[in-house]
C-alpha cells in the first residue's frame, strides 16, 4: 500500500508540499517529522490498491 505525505504550513496548516511513500517508508517519515516538531498529514495515496 502507498501513502501520501503531506507536508503542512506551521501557521495555517496548509499542505506545502507532498511525496507518495510505501508502507515500509511512513513510520521512518513520521519518527523524522517528530524529531525536529514538522506538522505531517498521512493518507492512502489515490489508486493505492496494492
Amino acid at each position: 500500500m502507498r501513502f501520501e505525505i503531506m507536508r503542512l504550513d506551521d501557521v495555517d496548516g496548509t499542505a506545502v508540499d507532498s511525496t507518495v511513500v510505501d508502507a515500509a517508508s511512513v513510520n521512518r517519515i513520521v519518527q523524522q517529522a517528530a524529531a525536529v516538531g514538522r506538522r505531517i498529514y498521512i493518507r492512502p495515496a489515490i489508486g493505492s490498491a496494492s
